[in-house]
């Protein structure tokens, strides 16, 4: 019996097991924490525009272009190995609208009574990859009449009796002349895939102005347009220059290749292919216009 005197009592026992339990618990059980974001917050704000931009590249109409409204809710998460995951839920504004009534407040109250509303998420890779983008929006123009839009806007570019050519869009006022509103909606909607291919967690992007842009004429249905266009980085305020060769014809994807001055590296190739995700988009590297 000498042997059982010297074996550890049963509550001890007890007491090491639970002990030992309470040490593994949180490496196997603790799920990933989630934490809520100030929605006036810069990190909540671009995550909303992130996911904006990827959505106004691959609606590709230049009828249907959305700018942000307000956050109304931002969360994030941790996610092991792949990065940070913005929950975010936000209205929106017809983009041309906001533009164009920058300056009356009765009209932007008008423009906000029409806002949409959006639930995204936008995942921040750990690796060099886009955003990967998640978005649904409720529709705030009929789809008909957005069609009908985009139609009316393609018919304005083809029928030009000489290859459109412009600068300085809009003009250091803010104006745009009515012959170059068409042109400089397919830049915002073709701007929206660099922007969203450039923007990090920490770095976003609006669209300043199009410097330059030149029609190149084609002999199939297809419109294109050389661009210049200047891009505003935030929070470092720097400008960045970008070249962007767009093809478009309404119904089908934009094609997007270009090339941004700050970058030591060749042509970015974009089409939009599948919605509500990053896939489809396509890389060509050492390619020149």
């Amino acid at each position: 019996m000498q042997g059982l005197s010297s074996a550890p009592p049963a509550a001890f026992l007890l007491l090491l097991l639970r002990l030992s339990s309470l040490l593994l618990l949180p490496v196997a059980a603790v799920p990933v924490a989630e934490r809520e974001l100030n929605p006036s917050s810069r990190l909540a704000a671009g995550a909303a525009r992130v996911a904006l931009h990827y959505l106004n590249f691959q609606t590709a109409s230049p009828g249907e272009l959305q700018a942000l409204g307000q956050v109304r809710k931002a969360t994030v998460k941790s996610i092991p190995d792949s990065g940070h995951k913005y929950y975010v839920q936000f209205t929106t504004e017809d983009y041309r609208s906001g533009v164009s009534l920058w300056s009356s407040a009765s009209l932007l109250t008008l423009c906000q009574e029409n806002a949409g509303s959006c639930l995204a998420t936008v995942l921040y890779r750990k690796t060099k990859s886009p955003p990967l983008v998640n978005i649904k929006c409720m529709p705030t123009k009929d789809q008909k009449q957005i069609q009908e839009e985009d139609n009316r806007l393609y018919q304005k570019i083809r029928h030009q009796t000489k290859p459109i050519i412009g600068n300085n869009i809009p003009d250091s006022y803010g104006n745009i002349e009515p012959a170059l509103e068409p042109v400089w909606a397919l830049a915002v909607a073709g701007s929206s895939y660099i922007m969203w291919e450039k923007s990090t967690e920490n770095l976003g992007y609006f669209m300043a102005q199009v410097k330059s842009v030149k029609q190149w004429i084609r002999k199939d249905d297809f419109i294109e347009f050389d661009y210049t266009v200047l891009l505003h980085e935030i929070p470092t305020q720097e400008i960045i220059s970008c070249h962007m060769r767009l093809t478009w014809l309404p119904g089908h994807p934009l094609k997007v290749k270009y090339f941004c001055a700050s970058e030591n590296q060749g042509l970015e190739d974009g089409s939009g292919m599948e919605s509500g995700s990053a896939a489809g988009i396509l890389h060509e590297r050492g390619a020149n216009f």
